[in-house]
């Protein structure tokens, strides 16, 4: 766990009498108020060089509110976007289970209906220059799907549970090619949580088809690639589970020092990490502030550099708040001085874990793009 210094802490103590007062004046982010810019960013994202793929990615100087619109909603796919007709569509739970099930969309809205408010977050996200807004918060509503998986009775030998995509791609090992859905999987105690959701419906409105339509998974505090879209099938297995999206790709390569000795440690990609970042610079008269938000776990609270000045402690906007989502938190800047400036933030968990640092070894000695939340630094000048 990485902690704070006690040194920094009581620099910080010191500069937060100082701030109060300011800070008190900025409580809540959104709305934008009347007659204030946005000053945008230096450092904006290179060409996205796979459109087909990732589409839509969150535009952090837009920022301006709570939920993500659905037409603004980051999306990606890695194989084909199939194209579903929800009324001939349905879906299988098999494998270990004492009665398998098939369920149509009907079946499924049926079902009790649960709403949770989640941030997803690809986990590649800020791993390369173009791909930076691969983030959004929605309200996802559907079923649990722990209930389904009790009534199909998973057998005692049963302890994986799959979820395979329609979404379909000829993928080479070696010198075999083999045609694969996309797949995912968790241990059948992570899918039992009650939070997980068979989810048909984004903010109100029918799940889009960019988005998974006509049901996608949704389980919440584990990145984008855990939240299978397209389901047609959900198997239960007795070994884990294996595939390119499992055990070859989605999979991080870190450094690791054991007794002077370095070890290569590799772990498929799971559960969301602890992750901050700023938004958007916003002037209004000779007022600047910053805006940004926070994710990946409970947030206790975020601190803000600016240039290499001491860190500065935000104010979290709780004006609308869910477990599983974002954070929004703001920083008054005052009277910063004409020329460029850098912008640091990092996010300080409820159990004291901080987000860290580009030079920390959780992400110096890292070598994949993957569970990339390290500090995010972001350049801006000051006319």
């Amino acid at each position: 766990m990485h902690s704070i210094q006690r040194r920094e802490l009581l620099v910080q103590g010191s500069a937060a009498l100082v701030a109060i007062a300011a800070l008190s004046r900025r409580a809540y982010a959104f709305p934008t108020q009347a007659g204030e810019e946005v000053v945008p960013w230096l450092d904006q994202p290179t060409e996205n060089p796979n459109p087909e793929g990732i589409k839509t990615q969150l535009v952090w100087e837009d920022l301006d509110s709570w939920i993500t619109p659905n037409d603004k909603f980051f999306s990606i796919s890695h194989f084909n976007r199939p194209t579903i007709d929800e009324k001939t569509w349905s879906m299988e739970i098999e494998g270990l289970v004492k009665k398998p099930l098939k369920l149509t969309l009907a079946d499924i809205r049926a079902r009790p209906r649960q709403e949770v408010v989640f941030t997803v977050e690809c986990s590649g996200n800020h791993g390369f220059p173009f791909f930076t807004g691969g983030i959004g918060n929605a309200k996802w509503a559907g079923t649990p799907l722990a209930p389904i998986l009790e009534e199909a009775g998973v057998l005692k030998e049963g302890i994986e549970v799959v979820f395979f995509g329609t979404d379909e791609s000829e993928v080479a090992i070696r010198d075999v090619k083999m045609k694969q859905n996309f797949a995912r999987s968790m241990s059948l105690a992570d899918a039992m949580n009650p939070d997980n959701l068979l989810c048909y419906e984004m903010n109100g409105a029918a799940l889009p088809a960019a988005n998974g339509s006509p049901l996608r998974l949704i389980a919440p505090g584990w990145y984008g690639i855990a939240n299978v879209k397209w389901l047609k099938r959900i198997e239960v297995r007795d070994t884990r589970f294996m595939s390119l999206l499992m055990a070859r790709d989605y999979v991080t390569i870190r450094e690791e020092d054991h007794n002077g000795e370095t070890v290569w440690a590799e772990t498929s990609v799971g559960r969301a990490l602890l992750k901050s970042a700023p938004a958007k610079v916003t002037k209004k008269g000779s007022d600047y502030a910053i805006v940004g938000a926070a994710w990946g776990a409970p947030i206790e609270r975020v601190e803000v550099q600016i240039d290499q000045a001491p860190w500065a402690p935000a104010t979290i906007d709780h004006s609308e708040e869910a477990e599983h989502a974002w954070k929004i938190w703001s920083l008054p800047w005052a009277n910063p001085s004409p020329g460029e400036h850098t912008v640091t933030s990092r996010a300080v968990s409820t159990t004291g874990q901080v987000q860290p640092a580009m030079d920390d070894p959780l992400i110096a000695k890292k070598h994949t793009y993957w569970e990339s939340n390290g500090q995010v630094t972001r350049h801006v000048k000051i006319v």
